[in-house]
């Protein structure tokens, strides 16, 4: 399109729904498309590279394997379970008790139920190979890519976090502040007014949901090592925030510091500093 002198965007569906008249078909669409697209605040799609395109379909897979892996060893309890026989949380438990539960328990687990145990346990392994596969593909792009490098620095962001944070947003064009990164991964709250009364609710959840996990994921991670965060520029305020918010509360609350710290490094092209990173910039 752009060699006939055209400038393609990408309108989000659920913008263009509200301008669509009467039955749905092909005219009506095109004309709420046109209509829509004339708006002038209208918030686009940023356009992804092949590069971001092949880094996130890598994370959907691996995603993807993950709740496979999931689903299959909570199979298998669950058909130990039918049989009465418990095993103690964790996956590492089962699998280094599962074949000796097999030996021990043979006179109450059928042939059968033992042939199917068995067959979900080399599922399991071959899900775990996929799994390591991707996830050292991933690991050998963030150790390439700059952008992952610089994101790298940050107080519990790895390989993981920094290679979806830029398979999703890229530089950060998108964004005009880091505020406005934090509320599109849903990590603010969501604001309810109503007779001039403005209130704040839950957070919204709006956006990137597995991305919103993984900073989750990494504040809860800082949170269960305290000894470390005077080392960190937002150690004050951390401590700070523990005293009076609840550990959830304050995960979120840390998982939004951290992705706007994450889109400051991303736009400055810079790694994380302690004395150069300051509140103004994020």
């Amino acid at each position: 399109m752009r060699q006939l002198g055209y400038e393609p965007r990408i309108i989000p569906a659920k913008y263009t729904k509200p301008f669509v008249k009467g039955q749905k078909n092909d005219y009506n669409d095109a004309e709420g498309i046109a209509e829509a697209a004339l708006r002038p605040n209208l918030k686009l799609v940023s356009e992804k590279t092949q590069d971001q395109l092949d880094l996130q379909a890598l994370h959907r897979v691996r995603s993807r394997l993950v709740s496979r892996r999931t689903a299959t060893i909570n199979q298998i309890r669950a058909f130990l379970i039918e049989q009465g026989i418990t095993v103690r949380r964790g996956a590492r438990a089962l699998r280094n008790s599962l074949f000796a539960i097999l030996k021990e328990r043979k006179d109450e687990i059928s042939p059968r139920m033992s042939d199917i145990l068995v067959g979900l346990y080399e599922d399991w392994l071959g899900l775990d190979e996929r799994i390591a596969s991707i996830t050292r593909e991933i690991e050998k792009v963030s150790l390439s890519e700059s952008n992952c490098k610089c994101l790298m620095s940050v107080p519990g962001v790895g390989p993981m976090i920094s290679t979806a944070t830029v398979a999703a947003i890229g530089t950060g064009e998108a964004f005009d502040r880091g505020r406005d990164f934090g509320a599109w991964l849903g990590l603010v709250p969501r604001p309810y007014s109503t007779g001039g009364k403005a209130l704040l609710g839950p957070i919204s959840k709006r956006g990137n949901r597995y991305l919103r996990t993984l900073f989750v994921q990494a504040a809860q991670v800082i949170l269960m090592r305290p000894h470390n965060w005077e080392k960190f520029s937002f150690g004050p305020w951390l401590k700070r925030a523990s005293e009076r918010m609840h550990k959830n509360k304050l995960a979120v609350a840390l998982a939004n510091k951290l992705a706007r710290i994450t889109w400051s490094l991303l736009r400055h092209e810079r790694s994380f500093d302690c004395h150069r990173l300051t509140a103004a910039s994020i």
